[in-house]
């Protein structure tokens, strides 16, 4: 009968003696780490190496602009950012862009006021009120408002929808004209073509993209936290407003501030919506005119003068700095946190 040392129990099967097998081992182990230490250096690199690039892209764009638009502010005979006029004739160049602002700002924002609501209701509902297996196809319906191209938004909003909200415009006028926002503006309210109507154009359009960012936020929220609310005796209610909404809160504020990005940029639907007004706006829902974006869309045919394209880059930058100041506000209210 063979003891705990004899050759039978300690004897591999195929004949390898154990010494050798531990040092074979012992080398497949070395040559894998070294393999893995090279793919974690390579991908280390790689990545650092894509931030880099787009920061630069950034930059480039940014010194870009600046250097383009520069000769024109130098020509301009008025204040680029307090004045109302824009005129650029080149013998006569006098542009600012507070009526642009003042449009761009009123659309966008009454937009983001619009859909936020809806959309964390809708992905509220998708994410704890509906099986998964149904939340998804459902889901993917609300994403297909993103695949509809800008220009049907567009005339929808101006042949469509814009003659259906006039008696709400004009009801809202009468009875609230007495409030900043809903005075007689620079644009008669029975041709539709207002803030108001541009404003819930871009609430849909911008819908999907915080409804998508919001649900997959909230799905996010760990069982745990939501079944102990549960066991404490929390109401769906009271899990979702008190666990879920908190957890996903940095999620809803980046979705929001991506979607006002989409809304500020916007140029073809607000295009054809808003019409040119003769007269400043007032800060009026009512009001009408050119967005930064619609401006530039607008004035294509002045690019191939040197000063006035100057004029409208100048506009461009100005916008592109508001978009980092729109996400840098958003940073800072989110709190710098992924979740919670």
């Amino acid at each position: 009968m063979a003891t705990e040392d004899s050759p039978e129990r300690s004897a591999p099967s195929d004949g390898v003696p154990a010494a050798v097998r531990e040092d074979a081992a012992t080398v497949e182990g070395v040559s894998f780490a070294g393999s893995a230490g090279r793919m974690e250096t390579i991908f280390k690199w790689a990545a650092q190496g894509a931030g880099i690039l787009l920061i630069a892209v950034i930059g480039l764009i940014f010194l870009q602009l600046v250097v383009q638009a520069v000769p024109a502010l130098t020509k301009n005979n008025v204040n680029f950012l307090t004045s109302s006029e824009w005129q650029t004739t080149p013998s006569n160049m006098r542009f600012g862009i507070v009526e642009l602002l003042k449009i761009t700002a009123l659309s966008s924002v009454m937009a983001l006021v619009l859909a936020v609501p809806v959309a964390v209701g809708i992905a509220t509902f998708l994410a704890q009120y509906v099986p998964r297996r149904i939340a998804r196809p459902l889901g993917a319906v609300v994403d297909l408002l993103a695949a509809v191209p800008s220009i049907i938004y567009g005339l929808w909003g101006i042949l469509v929808l814009a003659p259906f909200l006039v008696p709400l415009q004009q009801w809202l006028n009468r009875n609230l004209g007495w409030f900043f926002l809903f005075k007689t503006g620079n644009m008669q309210i029975s041709l539709g073509s207002t803030v108001f109507t541009a404003g819930i154009v871009l609430a849909i359009m911008i819908l999907p993209i915080i409804t998508s960012i919001t649900r997959e936020a909230l799905w996010q929220t760990p069982v745990s936290q939501q079944e102990a609310a549960l066991a404490l005796g929390a109401t769906k209610w009271e899990v979702v407003r008190l666990t879920v909404l908190p957890y996903g809160r940095s999620g809803i504020v980046a979705g929001s501030m991506l979607a006002l990005g989409r809304a500020l940029g916007e140029t073809i639907a607000v295009l054809i919506i808003l019409f040119a007004a003769t007269k400043n706006s007032i800060w009026s829902l009512f009001d009408s005119g050119y967005t930064f974006a619609s401006k530039i869309a607008s004035a294509a045919a002045e690019f191939d003068n040197v000063d006035q394209r100057g004029a409208y880059i100048a506009a461009g930058l100005v916008l592109f700095v508001l978009t980092f100041v729109v996400n840098a506000v958003a940073r800072w209210i989110g709190g710098g946190r992924v979740n919670g």
